[in-house]
């Protein structure tokens, strides 16, 4: 990649004849881009449903949301510290490696986690069954991600990457708003366990159609070893040796904690109500916002830095979940989910558009993995808080959760913002780890 920003904090890039901000069109004609992409959509769509999906069922069978939370936790925090070691062996092994055997044990657990649920199983059985589900859940956007990178690097196409990077956020937040819809529909109309028996066949067939696509799947670690995988293989340092990787880790805690209180308070909200089945709209209008701001992210040709974006958008996220806590009408709650929706994607976009110019190709699974095991993370831990806030307080006390975890992500991004641009003359060096990178600035 490319890619290098101006004084003024103008974004460029050295194929001059490219536009400052080529269009999704342009990106989804780049040749072998829709074979990795629809079983992508297929594959991904879990994601979404997992968390909603337990949190339903188990408040279904224990009647309480502290418990549907604490079991959605474990899978979350399960997901978070696996995610990242499943991206450094798709960057060393190949993704199909990785998400053939994924797959097949995440439909199994999945499947065990709704039989202990439906016979009443205690707690720490839910539990047993919680790690396995979250541990092997496919990281197909961050797989997604990297064969973007793969396939823009070839061509001279390096000018699309941030457009890919706006894309990618859309998709994921489209099945944002799919995805929870469609696994309340099932759970509230078909029946408790049918909205995670639809996430574990999305997985289980979207996965292995994904895997499929040798094509396009990025060069592994050993075949970009220089004289081959037969030569000696150097140190190789993780992803969280670049300095700003934690700190946007820790960002995206935050985006986290915004998608586990939101599930569970909607949740809750519409249970006060007498309107159980609404969850699914309010919680789908909130991710519509959040997909419409990727679509226009995408389109624009910002003249503001990566970095200053993306303390605005955390600030403005800040300030609209600020307010959720104290709205008690639903169609005015919809109205402040979209506009939380609306800020979420921007930061999402300038994140993930940094690891592209902080991180090497040979780590980048990796690091993509850390984000969204980071916002898994968050999410757990917000959907265990707000759902203990909620049986004891309310709904209302839940929407807290998004805000705390807001405020303490702007905090560090403030506080620690220098790490977010390369050091010295456009390089990065961390214990074995060394690429050319071009400098970012404000």
């Amino acid at each position: 990649m490319s890619h290098t920003v101006d004084t003024a904090g103008r974004s460029s890039d050295t194929d001059t004849t490219a536009a400052p901000r080529p269009g999704y069109g342009r990106l989804l004609r780049t040749p072998g881009a829709w074979t990795f992409l629809l079983p992508g959509f297929a594959a991904r769509q879990p994601f979404a449903m997992l968390t909603i999906g337990i949190v339903l069922l188990v408040e279904h069978t224990s009647g309480s949301y502290g418990t549907a939370g604490a079991v959605a936790a474990v899978t979350g925090v399960s997901m978070a510290l696996f995610a990242p070691q499943g991206g450094k062996l798709a960057d060393r092994f190949g993704q199909r490696a990785v998400l053939v055997p994924g797959v097949l044990v995440h439909a199994v657990s999945v499947t065990a986690l709704i039989a202990l649920a439906l016979a009443g199983a205690p707690l720490w059985a839910l539990f047993a069954a919680a790690v396995p589900t979250g541990a092997s859940v496919p990281q197909i956007g961050p797989m997604v991600r990297s064969r973007w990178a793969a396939v823009l690097g070839k061509g001279n196409r390096s000018s699309l990457l941030p457009t890919a990077a706006a894309f990618e956020s859309v998709t994921d937040e489209f099945t944002f708003v799919i995805g929870p819809v469609l696994a309340t529909a099932l759970a509230t109309g078909v029946h408790p366990a049918a909205g995670l028996i639809a996430e574990g066949a999305l997985t289980l067939v979207g996965g292995l159609l994904f895997a499929a696509q040798r094509g396009t799947q990025p060069r592994t670690a050993e075949q970009r070893r220089p004289g081959g995988a037969g030569t000696p293989a150097r140190p190789r340092a993780s992803a969280l040796s670049v300095p700003g990787i934690p700190v946007l880790a820790v960002a995206f805690l935050g985006i986290g904690s915004v998608f586990g209180g939101m599930q569970v308070s909607l949740t809750a909200f519409a249970e006060e109500i007498g309107k159980p089945g609404s969850n699914g709209v309010l919680y789908g209008i909130f991710a519509a916002g959040n997909m419409l701001a990727g679509i226009v992210c995408g389109a624009v040709a910002w003249k503001v830095g990566p970095r200053r974006r993306l303390l605005l958008a955390y600030a403005a996220l800040t300030l609209a979940a600020s307010v959720l806590w104290t709205v008690h009408s639903a169609p005015l709650l919809a109205g402040l989910g979209l506009l939380v929706g609306l800020c979420i994607a921007p930061a999402l976009i300038t994140g993930y558009t940094l690891v592209e110019s902080l991180v090497p190709p040979e780590a980048r699974t990796e690091a993509f993995t850390w984000l969204t095991g980071a916002v898994a993370l968050g999410q757990a831990a917000a959907v265990t808080v707000a759902g203990q806030l909620a049986d004891a307080h309310g709904a209302s006390a839940g929407f807290l959760v998004p805000l705390a975890g807001t405020a303490l992500a702007l905090a560090t991004l403030v506080a620690l913002r220098s790490r977010l641009s390369p050091k010295g003359p456009g390089h990065v060096a961390a214990r074995g780890m060394s690429h050319r990178v071009p400098v970012t600035v404000d």
